[in-house]
């Protein structure tokens, strides 16, 4: 066994991670359809069984906590009976509170799928997504200015809710850098181009395309470089990570270009993939892995838990003997 692999990942129990951005509870109905209503042409689900699950940014501290690392959230959820579920399944995972906000002008994110056999019926999404109120945005900005310097990297988990705007980005990566702490971003289209000076920027295929507005030819490599490379060169970030599916990932960073496929592997489901890549990253920078190697268990890792049906966390000791066989340290 590779003794460094080994002594890093033992070293990822030291990490705190900071994770700013939109959380969720992720609620699922399964039943069965027998019938149609007749009130309206639309089928009539009998429920069996329901779950309530952490989701978005939430999710994310999942995966870091299943890495061995502590997660600490920093989001904004409402006043509202929701909360308290969310608080349970908070407590429920041993994940702490401190960094979340209550507010009366929104309510807390709840996404509600009706499943019927394997058959995707009905997703209902309880949400507002307009940008937070000063007075919201002025307690968020309390609390990651009272947690930051604590921790030894940030996760930006933006899914377009609200959270995170460009005047929060910019003074979080300026905190950030003011304590040489890295900032990891998995961005979504709102707020695309105000993660300047990030250390370590990961969308996927669509999330560039749609972020730069443009359009390029995935299969011809120097077209894919050259619209990485204009990602990196408008961001002014260190490193740009563009997660490619079954292509594989592609890493930009000052004179390096580094390129590799995905592991082939059984693919169930490819929900959650990318919170799992990004938790790979961020740990892996922390505890002093080069950008290449992080890349590579991030490969490994979103591959991993595609084998699974449902959104579920990484694997540390899975990970660890994969890392064993494909990446060399």
């Amino acid at each position: 066994m590779s003794v460094v692999l080994f002594e890093k990942f033992k070293q990822f129990n030291d990490v705190k991670v900071l994770i700013i951005g939109d959380v969720m509870i992720d609620s699922y109905l399964w039943g069965a359809v027998n019938r149609i209503s007749p009130e309206a042409p639309v089928p009539i689900v009998e429920i069996k069984k329901s779950e309530k699950r952490l989701g978005g940014a939430a999710n994310v501290a999942m995966n870091i906590q299943a890495l061995g690392a502590t997660p600490i959230l920093c989001a904004v959820i409402g006043e509202d009976p929701e909360k308290n579920d969310f608080f349970s399944l908070l407590e429920n995972h041993n994940l702490q509170k401190d960094g979340i906000i209550t507010s009366n002008a929104r309510p807390t994110t709840i996404k509600h799928r009706v499943i019927s056999g394997h058959q995707h019926i009905l997703r209902l999404d309880a949400e507002i997504t307009t940008p937070l109120n000063s007075d919201e945005k002025n307690a968020l900005w309390e609390k990651i200015q009272m947690l930051l310097p604590a921790c030894q990297v940030v996760i930006f988990e933006d899914y377009d809710k609200g959270v995170l705007d460009a005047e929060l980005i910019e003074k979080t990566i300026s905190l950030a850098k003011k304590h040489q702490i890295p900032t990891v971003v998995d961005p979504k289209k709102r707020n695309f181009l105000h993660y300047k000076n990030a250390t370590f920027f990961k969308p996927n295929l669509k999330e560039l395309k749609e972020g730069l507005k443009i359009e390029f030819n995935v299969a011809n490599n120097q077209e894919l470089q050259n619209a990485v490379q204009l990602l990196k060169d408008t961001l002014n970030v260190d490193f740009a990570l563009v997660t490619l599916s079954e292509r594989g990932i592609l890493l930009l960073g000052n004179d390096l270009v580094y390129t590799e496929t995905a592991h082939l592997r059984s693919i169930a489901d490819v929900s959650g993939a990318g919170d799992t890549v990004i938790s790979v990253v961020a740990v892996s920078l922390a505890v002093g892995l080069s950008p290449v190697i992080a890349s590579r268990l991030a490969n490994l890792a979103g591959g991993l838990v595609c084998e699974h049906v449902g959104v579920v966390s990484i694997d540390k000791n899975k990970l660890l003997i994969e890392a064993e066989k494909h990446v060399g340290v």
